[in-house]
């Protein structure tokens, strides 16, 4: 017993000297069907595949895919979390690379209707984690419901995943519309998916800027135009992820390439003022400075 508190102890100590200040991303888009789960696997596995600390939330709470895309045997989830029957950190699962995977449950009403306390409270949770963290990256599910909402506005970054579908379009427009005018995120990049060219690409992301430039106070900005690649669906079937099944396919190409620009992205030295994952990493203070403790 005494061991044990004196271990918890030196990892809490460790924890206020040397925080870790994490990368958050949420991958989103509005639509379903527009490769969102692709996008968030292949950036992560390649971060992972450079030796970054990489953790994937399946935050598509009823009907999560992940474990599934990648082969992976799950046995509690987070609906267990949510039931008080383990912690977070129990049901954690090593992906590809020695990721990080956080699986959800499938097929369970409950989970698509937490509330907004409930949700708060699973960001709150991602605090209790003792392991460092580079880069979370959390895979939504599709529509504009309060649990994407939240956790689209607890990420330091919004990356919305679009194709060229109509439907695709006006969802993310809606998606965009509320959180810049409900819930103060007003920056967004944006991922073409399945596009035949970049030139397709970037017609794809005028359509979009198109309208939000002319009704919302919102900043987009282009991050990778993805090609549309048969081998990203033969990944699929192999339960890999397309960087690690194909490496020289266009996809992986265009998704190495985003996981390169994704480190760049700067991570807060403070708070935004708002419920966010690993916030309390942030919360931190150098008592001799009154800084934020930061790298």
């Amino acid at each position: 017993m005494i061991e044990t508190t004196m271990h918890d102890q030196a990892s809490g100590l460790r924890r206020l000297t040397n925080p870790t200040r994490t990368k958050v991303i949420t991958v989103t888009g509005g639509k379903g069907g527009v490769g969102k789960t692709n996008i968030t696997l292949g950036v992560a596995a390649s971060m992972a595949k450079q030796g970054k600390k990489v953790m994937v939330l399946d935050a598509d709470l009823g009907l999560a895919n992940v474990d599934v895309l990648l082969g992976l045997r799950v046995g509690k989830n987070l609906s267990h979390v949510m039931k008080g029957e383990c912690d977070l950190k129990d049901i954690i699962v090593e992906g590809p690379h020695g990721m990080r995977i956080i699986p959800a449950s499938s097929g369970m009403r409950g989970m698509t209707e937490l509330s907004p306390a409930q949700h708060a409270g699973l960001i709150r949770a991602f605090g209790t984690l003792e392991e460092d963290v580079d880069v979370l990256l959390v895979d939504t599910a599709a529509g504009i419901s309060d649990m994407v909402l939240s956790f689209s506005r607890a990420a330091q970054d919004v990356l919305i995943v679009v194709c060229d579908e109509p439907t695709s379009i006006t969802d993310a427009y809606a998606l965009i519309k509320l959180l810049s005018r409900e819930h103060g995120v007003t920056r967004f990049k944006v991922v073409a998916n399945m596009v035949r060219s970049y030139r397709e690409g970037r017609d794809l992301f005028t359509k979009l800027t198109r309208v939000t430039e002319r009704f919302l106070n919102a900043n987009l900005e282009l991050v990778a135009c993805v090609p549309l690649d048969e081998r990203v669906r033969q990944s699929v079937k192999k339960q890999k992820v397309v960087v690690d099944a194909f490496p020289k396919a266009p996809a992986a190409l265009a998704l190495n390439a985003l996981a390169n620009k994704a480190l760049t992205w700067p991570v807060p030295r403070n708070p935004g003022g708002h419920l966010e994952f690993f916030v309390e990493r942030l919360l931190v203070r150098d008592e001799t400075t009154g800084d934020y403790l930061g790298e």
